[in-house]
């Protein structure tokens, strides 16, 4: 699947089937769907699973995902970072 595949994959009411989770997740996140991502996201305890949390409320909050995805917090929007995580995860 392509990005542009994903994206326009948000047009449909139900998530394509997703090999990795963690697509099914952001997938959520891009239809505004923050509490289906995350819970999607808390099932997977990985570096990457962090990284979906990053939307927390708060800056300490976020960085505490952040360090536990061994990331640093980027000075993107998270609109931007979104679309970073997604490119990032369909190559894998």
């Amino acid at each position: 699947m392509t990005f542009n595949e994903f994206k326009q994959s948000l047009s449909n009411a139900t998530p394509p089937h997703f090999d990795n989770v963690l697509l099914k997740a952001l997938w959520h996140d891009g239809k505004g769907n923050w509490e289906a991502s995350h819970n999607v996201a808390q099932e997977v305890e990985t570096p990457d699973g962090s990284w979906i949390h990053r939307k927390e409320g708060d800056v300490g909050n976020a960085s505490y995902w952040y360090h536990r995805a061994k990331r640093k917090m980027p000075s993107i929007s998270l609109d931007e970072e979104w679309e970073q995580i997604v490119k990032e995860l369909l190559q894998a």
